[in-house]
Order: structure tokens, then sequence, then C-alpha cells
């Protein structure tokens, strides 16, 4: 089993080099916050098990030599993750080791990769969770319309649906990201990648009344003027709050599917694709890098593809 006590040049030890990964995600990759976090929590439950393994034959074990690390650890690793993860979960982990040891092969750190020719477990299919239109409406209705807070929430839940973003893409806007004039949103995705997506009137009259009371829900002068959606003490809302918001107003409408802020994302998706829009234009608003990503959308529509068929089809 891999283990090393001792690291006269430093290059094998696993945590420095965990370390200087998630720099370099952040630094050179331009990784998000929330990305670097799990990679990072990913390998340190690799180095974890890789510990407890190396503890179990040498009690002076301290630490884990990553150029002694080979495919059978890895493999070994992914088994127990098989044993209590789902599928999807552990695919994502793998990614993650992946990534990383092609990081240490390119920095010299390690002369072969472990990970080469293991393959990613087969995920379930699972489509995405989405709303009725009947149900969305619901959903955009019930924030209150006569307080600041709930104008707040009626705009932050108009312009996720009706641009489709990701909930970190949302509580990143700024006011400069928002033209009016045009009716257009700069949105920042993942990798930082930059894209103008179309953003309807309802969204614009909603954010327009939110910031008239937005002096109401936080002090002008402690408040950050840059970003759209603020809490109470005038910071940026996080993506945990934006959670709890849309579980709350998901229980106060009725609404019988448990959604999530990325529910609304899948139903902007699925109601533009129901509508006939095309699904190269839908990649290109929700900002995914491949059509592959998308096309899991088109799997929602089955009923309606089934009614297109059985009236188009001449044998049908």
């Amino acid at each position: 089993m891999p283990r090393d006590r001792t690291h006269p040049d430093g290059l094998g030890r696993m945590i420095t080099r965990i370390e200087e990964f998630e720099r370099t995600l952040a630094a050179e990759e331009n990784a998000s916050a929330h990305t670097v976090r799990n990679y990072g929590s990913d390998l340190r439950q690799l180095r974890a098990f890789l510990l407890a393994r190396a503890l179990a034959n040498d009690a002076g074990a301290t630490e884990i030599d990553l150029r002694r690390v080979d495919a059978i650890a890895v493999r070994s690793f992914l088994a127990e993750l098989l044993r209590r993860n789902r599928k999807s979960s552990v695919a994502r982990k793998l990614s993650s080791v992946k990534t990383f040891f092609r990081f240490l092969v390119r920095r010299g750190y390690v002369e072969t990769d472990p990970t080469v020719g293991i393959v990613t477990p087969r995920k379930e299919q699972q489509l995405p969770v989405h709303l009725t239109v009947d149900d969305i409406f619901r959903l955009l209705d019930a924030p209150p319309a006569d307080t600041p807070g709930g104008l707040r929430d009626r705009a932050l839940l108009e312009t996720m649906y009706s641009c489709g973003l990701r909930v970190s893409e949302l509580v990143g806007l700024d006011w400069g990201d928002c033209d009016v004039n045009l009716e257009l949103v700069r949105v920042r995705g993942k990798g930082g990648k930059e894209r103008l997506v179309p953003i309807g009137r309802k969204a614009l009259a909603a954010l327009q009344a939110y910031r008239g009371r937005l002096t109401e829900l936080c002090p002008r002068c402690l408040r950050d003027e840059r970003a759209v959606f603020l809490n109470r003490r005038g910071a940026r809302l996080s993506t945990r709050t934006v959670a709890r918001m849309v579980d709350t107003y998901v229980a106060a409408s009725g609404i019988a599917t448990k959604a999530s802020p990325h529910a609304l994302r899948h139903s902007f998706a699925t109601h533009l694709l129901g509508a006939g829009a095309d699904l190269r234009a839908i990649q290109e608003l929700l900002g995914h890098a491949s059509l592959s990503t998308t096309q899991k959308y088109t799997h929602v529509n089955l009923d309606q593809l089934m009614q297109v068929y059985d009236r188009a089809h001449p044998r049908a």
C-alpha cells in the first residue's frame, strides 16, 4: 500500500500537492470557489482512504507519497465509494481524481497517471426536475408584492426563470449587467465565460419595482451598490439563502414537486423546447459547452413528441 514517512524533496507529499492544485484551479483555471471546494473535498477523501489503508499496514505512516499510488489503490477507493454513493457522485469524484493526477504529471510530481484506463461508472439515467407552466406561474406569484423583501424575491424568481440562470450566476449579477433598453443580461458563467441572455419584460418590471424599494430593504450607506440581490445587511445574497427561499415559496404555492433553484433553470429550458425553440439556441442561452448536456431536455418532452408523431406520421 502506498505510504511515506519522510519526504526529503517534498514532491510526493499529498496534502501539499492538493493545496497547490486548489490554488492553480482558482488562479489559472478561473474555477469558482464552489468548484475548488468540491475538488478539494474529493481529493481529501481519497487521501483519508489511502492513509487509513497505510496505517493498517504501518502504524508509523503519517502521509501518502503520491509517487507510490497505483491503479489498484484508486480502484479500491472507487469500490469503497460505490458501496454507499450513487454512481453519479462516484463519477464526479473520479473526475476530480483524474484531473488531479493529470496536473501532477504535467508538473513532474509523478511519472505516471494511475487513473489512465479506469472507466467512469455508468450514471443512472435521471431526467431533470422541472415545473409545469402553471406551477411556475404560481411560484412567481407567491412572494408578497407590498414589501421590500417580497419585491426582491419576486424579482429574483422572475429573473432566474426568465434567463434560465444557474443560482451562482443569479447571485453574481450586478446592476451594470442589466441592459434595460436592449432587454439583455450579461451573465458570468462557469470558468468565467460570459454570455448575453435576453430578459423578459415582466422580469425587468419586477427588478425595477424591487430597486425602487431597495433603500427600505437595507441602508444605502452600508449596502453593496453593485450587486442586484441583497440581504437586509446590504450584502450579496448567498446561494444557500436562495435555495431556502425557493423551498419556502414552493411550499407556500402548494406545488407537489420538490423543486430547487436549478429546477427553474430546467423549467426554462423545457418550456422553451416545448414551444419549439431550437436545441442549439437553448444551448447558447444556458451556457452549455456541449450540446450533449442540453440534449437531456429532449427526453423530458417524450409525451409531446409522441403527440407530434401521432398527428404527423401517416402510419401512426
